[in-house]
């Protein structure tokens, strides 16, 4: 008999996100921590697509009731992601990342961070190299010359105001640093999930549960902090807002070290600096800007604009307000994809691969 965990390692890379196999076999050693094997087989039958369980019971001729507990057993677990859509619960099979790996949250330990720090360098190569990004930038618009040129997608308010359901739950990224010896000096609670669907995530809680104005609360929080505002990489059907720090997240790290050009997608804003007002005082260069994409030249200022994410970071502690954001020319601004399954098609065509929904 095949190993399940190679097919489920199979099925993972065949996903527009991909899985990269190894020398050394430690994606299957992941794999083997995160998944009993009759777990893995099950993932293996499972779609990208959400589904309910009534639908996945018919198409496996399994009883219901024993297809709802092994599928609620595995959401508990964040090996597949289960919300309410419609009034109605629906499973889906994840990407490995952003995906599986990021709902291990709950469960992470040291085994599995010590395998990740084996994996992680292969993995980001990977979902560095393919676009469109994996994730994009959100800018803090509180600075952002020409507030009515912000679209929807652009502006992280505005994202979670049809919202009805929220929930918070700890950075995956901060907690794995902590477990590698780094203790990051930044809040742990700061990744955001939401829903227009009341009671979404009742039944399976990443994190906990919280307002509207707790939501908002939190995003205020990690501007003071210098955090950086992502989001899935399309226009719409966005349920995520991370808050990230380059200290400790991958994508910031990845592309500042390697400049993958592919792991995360700036914004369509880039920062300038009024040198006019600004009194080089330095905190923007020396305390905010996550990618050093602000130098001191000749007793000023300046942002290099190939380095800027157009996140907004060092507009927000500004003392004189010498920054803004301004928006790209046109012939430079990025046209994110519509929604996810139009980032699945262009990803998989970037890869080489067709995606499917099986």
């Amino acid at each position: 008999m095949d190993d399940v965990y190679k097919r489920l390692a199979t099925k993972l890379d065949r996903l527009p996100n991909g899985f990269p196999a190894t020398e050394t076999g430690v994606e299957l050693k992941i794999l083997r921590k995160i998944f009993a094997p009759e777990e893995a087989e099950m993932a293996l039958k499972l779609k990208p697509v959400p589904e309910t369980a009534e639908v996945i019971a018919k198409r496996l001729g399994m009883p219901l009731t024993d297809t709802e507990s092994i599928l609620d057993n595995m959401a508990k677990k964040g090996q597949i992601w289960s919300e309410k859509k419609s009034g109605r619960q629906v499973y889906t099979l994840c990407p490995f990342s952003i995906g599986i790996w990021d709902f291990q949250v709950n469960r992470l330990d040291k085994e599995l961070s010590d395998l990740m720090a084996q994996y992680g360098l292969l993995l980001g190569l990977s979902l560095g190299a393919f676009g469109p990004g994996l994730t994009r930038v959100i800018p803090i618009n509180a600075t952002i010359e020409g507030q009515h040129q912000i679209l929807p997608h652009e502006d992280a308010h505005q994202m979670l105001a049809s919202a009805k359901t929220f929930q918070v739950a700890d950075c995956i990224c901060k907690k794995n640093a902590a477990l590698r010896g780094r203790p990051c000096k930044h809040t742990i609670q700061t990744c955001l999930t939401f829903s227009s669907e009341e009671g979404a995530f009742d039944k399976y809680p990443l994190g906990r549960m919280i307002s509207k104005q707790e939501a908002f609360d939190l995003l205020a929080k990690a501007e003071g902090e210098g955090l950086v505002h992502q989001t899935f990489n399309t226009k719409s059907e966005n349920h995520v807002i991370c808050n990230c720090c380059s200290c400790c997240c991958p994508i910031l790290r990845g592309t500042k070290k390697f400049g993958l050009p592919y792991l995360m997608a700036k914004s369509n804003f880039v920062a300038m600096i009024n040198q006019e007002t600004c009194e080089a005082c330095g905190t923007c260069a020396q305390e905010r800007c996550p990618m050093n994409a602000i130098a001191e030249d000749n007793g000023a200022y300046r942002v290099k604009p190939e380095r800027c994410i157009g996140c907004g970071v060092c507009t927000a502690t500004c003392p004189t307000g010498s920054i803004t954001l301004i928006r790209k020319p046109e012939g430079e601004r990025y046209d994110p994809p519509e929604n996810l399954l139009d980032w699945y098609s262009k990803r998989a065509a970037s890869r080489g691969i067709e995606f499917t929904d099986e």
